[in-house]
């Protein structure tokens, strides 16, 4: 399921994927040229060069729709299902940044982002748009890169560990994930605050967290929220499963896990406490 195109077919909801082509075999007509599929697509995306670590720059392009005019009605009732999430990785797995963007009338998308080091970083575009017909998209990705100048240092994929403690926080998976692709997977999670009582959660982009799943090496993505009970539009899908993340009480979490493959994941788990950002990284080991 790897995609290195700027533009990608959708395959499921909030899951990056290929839309197969046709190939040619025994019975294919010989001499018949068959146009490219027309698929949504970046336009003008800058930094179109490398760019300087620490130092705020505006990534800002248009989407161009198969039909050829730019995009330019998103969902806005469906939080977290809404408007275009930019989600950016560096190669190595190392660092994610999880931020929104602004959208003009004109369909220009915008947003200032500092890399934190030198690297190559992939742009991840989860794009919500108004679906004008019961053919249109629930959600698409369209993906590229930005380089960051300067001596990268790759940092190999930890090993896992149950508990990690960012900025005080401690987040601990209660016992040993058993993770198989293609199902609906959960993982209990229990937060503690700096003074060892239990977290009380705040909701952020529509939802009470986030969870973020890189693939090891090839970047695919996948993104799950967790959501307070009867929550609308929380759930993620992949063809006909669909997970759905809950919070009953303060310090607890069950993350919803749906992958479309196995092999190595970075999970990051992404809340919002005291009005900062807490980005969780977790690796994770899925089966077939």
């Amino acid at each position: 399921m790897s995609v290195t195109r700027l533009a990608v077919a959708v395959l499921a909801p909030t899951v990056v994927g290929v839309l197969a082509g046709c190939g040619s075999g025994p019975n294919a007509s010989i001499g018949v040229k068959v146009a490219p599929a027309r698929t949504y697509a970046l336009v003008g995306f800058e930094p179109s060069r490398p760019v300087v670590a620490g130092r705020p720059v505006k990534l800002s392009f248009a989407i161009r729709t198969p039909s050829g005019k730019t995009l330019t009605a998103f969902k806005k009732c469906c939080e977290p299902h809404a408007g275009v999430d930019l989600i950016i990785v560096r190669s190595d797995d190392s660092h994610l940044q999880y931020d929104d963007s602004d959208i003009a009338a004109s369909g220009q998308i915008s947003q200032p982002v500092t890399f934190p080091a030198p690297g190559r970083y992939r742009i991840i575009v989860d794009v919500y748009p108004k679906q004008m017909s019961p053919d249109s998209p629930f959600n698409f990705q369209l993906l590229t890169w930005v380089r960051v100048r300067g001596s990268a240092r790759p940092q190999p994929v930890p090993p896992f560990n149950g508990t990690q403690t960012v900025d005080g926080y401690r987040f601990t998976i209660q016992g040993k994930p058993h993770l198989k692709a293609i199902a609906a997977n959960f993982l209990e999670i229990k937060v503690l605050d700096p003074a060892g009582r239990k977290a009380a959660f705040t909701g952020w982009r529509g939802a009470l967290a986030h969870a973020i799943f890189i693939h090891a090496g090839s970047l695919d993505y996948s993104h799950t929220h967790v959501c307070s009970p009867g929550a609308v539009y929380c759930f993620s899908a992949l063809g006909n499963t669909r997970v759905t993340g809950s919070s009953t009480s303060p310090g607890a979490l069950k993350v919803g896990v749906l992958l479309p493959e196995p092999g190595t994941w970075r999970m990051f788990l992404l809340t919002f406490m005291h009005q900062q950002v807490l980005t969780v990284p977790y690796t994770l080991t899925v089966q077939p």
